[in-house]
């Protein structure tokens, strides 16, 4: 974590006294997040980097509608949900809207009766489009299919029930005028629905894949060239994605794997342990666990539950999920390959493997980097900003932003702890690094109020302000530890902040005075996954009264995020001298005189020579050609790319081409054009590198991912 986070003791400390009360300067308008400030996977030169979102988005289907795509995906327990969003390139996308404001079901959606409905609500839907309308169905448990219907996709939508258990269910409009419905996990079952979505036809629901051939859920139900396709996921032992295809939409089916083991090198996250069915409330013992040993574990988290969508031109391409550690499971695009009638994910030469970052789909628009939300939000509008989503149903009289213009007011209600607390304004934390900021007016807060800035998850963290009769105090709440560090405040105006690295899975909170330096509190705070909320973290604003009693208000006068490595505009080295270490043996890149490329011994003369210096030449679209700098030529690739395959040729040529694949930080990783497959080596043997490595592990150490350092020249 930043160096700025002070170590425990020091926190401790600083909370022994009080801070002097410190004039507040003006409020300055809020930036508006642009493609430079936020994670856009659009790099504006003809390429996109995978993820589509660096927040969560999980479950997604996708559709083409003439030129237009649209998408939508699982929003469970908040409000509103089934956001709709609208692309002509499959990479620049915006939120049109959401298919409902709020889901009315029972109680547990309200929080009222100490219930909730975390890890319930809407999950899984599926997106379709047939005869001038779209169509959202999805499956509420203990609800059954909802089906939400409209002429224009930015809406209104029309809610129906249907009723039944069609668990992860994909539709098809088939050209005979008959709706099909597939569901199920491993037993694959479908269903034929009434023309008018009254119902289910009677006698129609069979098993048109029996269990026992590797299919999973999630299901994506196509018909292609006349042939059935269903697309799924399965996490079992690990995740993939599945397809089946048949003749006739009742089968007989066969099956084959088209995605499998890309991880995009991300390792395996944090767990929360010990949750049980009830919700966690404080003084209940959970815990945390550690990814497992080694480092290269998948479990689900592997690409899958996804689906592919067809071009004007005929290209293809597919998208799916991928867990990512505590910030949740977000999108993911990858061009498909069609080879003996299976559509596979990836490039020729390396099946089943997707890359980071690729050519843009050639939908024959030329869109620009655009940002998919407005995070920042100053409340001066009559809305929320539409990223934010209510953590489930709110009680519309206890929330606005008309009250006092400029303010979101949140009037506390009775709740006893932070996960029953109605009114709590949320938006998905964003990776893999960002902070956010509040400001936070807590006059007219009461005797057993609380207000602050959360980190929605279980375990959760929020830094609040209370109010009990003795003034203002801050105080840092950590569900983990089940613990408390307060400090006074001599005044009732605070900014809160809470800094996140999603790929440490590591937290800390700081609050100010003055709006210029902030001061942390609490140690830093370990961030996991759990399937008891089914989401990734979430930042939430939140106000409730630990007294069982309607309290005062908290008055929050803006919010906003802040991404470090948002801009990637220089993560490609172009034109510069660099030296390239991997990552598998930390030695660096070395041009051996006998025309290959290997590694040089750490310390020697070769390492420090000319020969393990390399110019990176840009040649668009994000590909590369590497020269050495000691005179031997470009890095080329002959033959089938095996060890000694990567060669120094005097000449450059079409096969001196590599696709950067930028992970970030200084890393990426290089995609031969000639292979479809990446420079490595296997750091035990001591061969020399080869480009015919499929991928990264999720460890990134095995020997496909590099780290660059610029030389710089007098």
């Amino acid at each position: 974590m930043p160096a700025r986070f002070a170590p425990n003791a020091l926190i401790a400390a600083l909370a022994l006294f009080a801070l002097p009360a410190v004039a507040q300067a003006p409020a300055q308008p809020l930036p508006r997040t642009t493609a430079a400030t936020t994670w856009t996977p659009d790099n504006g030169n003809g390429t996109f980097t995978n993820p589509l979102f660096n927040d969560e988005f999980s479950d997604p289907d996708l559709i083409r509608v003439g030129d237009d795509y649209y998408m939508t995906g699982t929003t469970m327990h908040t409000m509103p949900g089934l956001p709709v969003l609208h692309s002509k390139d499959l990479v620049n996308w915006k939120l049109l809207g959401y298919a409902f404001d709020r889901l009315e079901m029972g109680p547990e959606y309200r929080l009222e009766d100490g219930k909730s409905a975390y890890g319930a609500g809407i999950w899984a839907p599926a997106l379709r489009y047939h005869n001038g309308t779209f169509y959202i169905f999805s499956n509420i448990n203990g609800y059954g299919m909802q089906v939400f219907t409209a002429t224009d996709p930015a809406g209104p939508w029309t809610h129906k029930k249907l009723g039944g258990k069609i668990y992860d269910l994909s539709v098809l409009f088939d050209d005979d005028g008959k709706i099909y419905a597939v569901h199920g996990y491993d037993e694959v079952r479908m269903i034929e629905l009434k023309p008018d979505l009254s119902g289910y036809v009677e006698g129609s629901d069979k098993v048109i894949i029996p269990a026992g051939n590797a299919m999973g859920e999630g299901h994506h139900f196509y018909k292609i060239n006349g042939k059935y396709y269903i697309i799924s996921a399965n996490y079992a032992p690990v995740g993939r994605m599945q397809a089946a295809r048949a003749d006739t939409p009742y089968g007989p089916y066969e099956t084959v794997t088209i995605s499998a083991r890309e991880t995009m090198g991300t390792p395996f996250g944090w767990r929360t342990t010990g949750i049980g069915r009830n919700l966690p409330a404080p003084g209940d013992k959970i815990g945390v666990s550690p990814p497992p040993p080694g480092g290269n574990a998948f479990g689900a988290d592997p690409l899958h539950q996804g689906g592919i969508v067809e071009l004007p031109n005929g290209d293809w391409w597919g998208f799916s999920m991928m867990d990512v550690k505590s910030m949740g499971r977000t999108t993911f695009l990858s061009p498909v390959t069609w080879q003996d009638g299976w559509p596979y994910f990836g490039l020729s030469g390396n099946f089943g493997r997707s890359p980071r970052t690729w050519l843009k789909p050639a939908t024959g628009v030329a869109a620009t980097p655009t940002p998919t939300y407005q995070r920042n939000d100053d409340f001066s509008g009559p809305k929320p900003q539409a990223i934010w989503q209510w953590n489930h149903v709110p009680d519309d009289r206890k929330w606005s932003l008309s009250e006092r213009r400029g303010y979101l007011r949140l009037h506390s209600l009775p709740a006893p702890h932070f996960l029953l607390a109605r009114n709590s304004l949320t938006q998905r934390a964003i990776g893999p690094e960002s902070t956010a900021t509040t400001t936070l007016d807590a006059r007219g807060l009461k005797a057993g109020d609380v207000a602050g800035l959360a980190l929605l998850n279980i375990p959760y963290y929020w830094l609040g302000v209370v109010r009990d009769g003795k003034g203002y105090r801050l105080r840092l709440y950590d569900q983990l530890a089940d613990t408390t560090v307060e400090t006074a405040l001599n005044g009732p105006r605070v900014q809160l902040r809470v800094s996140g690295n999603y790929d440490t899975e590591l937290a800390q909170f700081s609050y100010s005075t003055d709006g210029k330096t902030f001061t942390p509190i609490g140690g830093e705070l370990r961030t996991a996954y759990q399937l008891r909320t089914f989401q990734g973290v979430r930042y939430a604003l939140f106000a409730y009264n630990e007294k069982g009693v309607e309290g005062g208000k908290a008055d929050f006068d803006d919010f906003r995020v802040d991404e470090p490595l948002a801009d990637r505009s220089k993560n490609i080295p172009a034109g510069k001298i660099v030296t390239i270490r991997n990552l598998a043996n930390d030695l660096p890149m070395w041009a051996n005189p006998h025309g290959m490329l290997h590694f040089a011994a750490q310390g020697s003369k070769d390492a420090a020579g000319p020969g393990a210096r390399f110019r990176v030449h840009d040649r668009g679209q994000g590909r590369v050609a590497l020269e050495a700098m000691d005179g031997s030529g470009f890095l080329t690739v002959v033959g089938l790319g095996l060890s000694s395959d990567v060669r120094l040729m005097k000449s450059e040529t079409p096969d001196s081409l590599f696709q950067w694949q930028d992970m970030l930080r200084h890393q990426f990783m290089l995609m031969s054009l000639r292979t479809h497959r990446y420079l490595g080596l296997d750091g035990r043997t001591g061969e020399p590198y080869a480009a015919d490595w499929p991928g990264a592990d999720p460890d990134r150490k095995n020997g496909t991912v590099l780290m660059w350092e610029e030389i710089p020249v007098p």
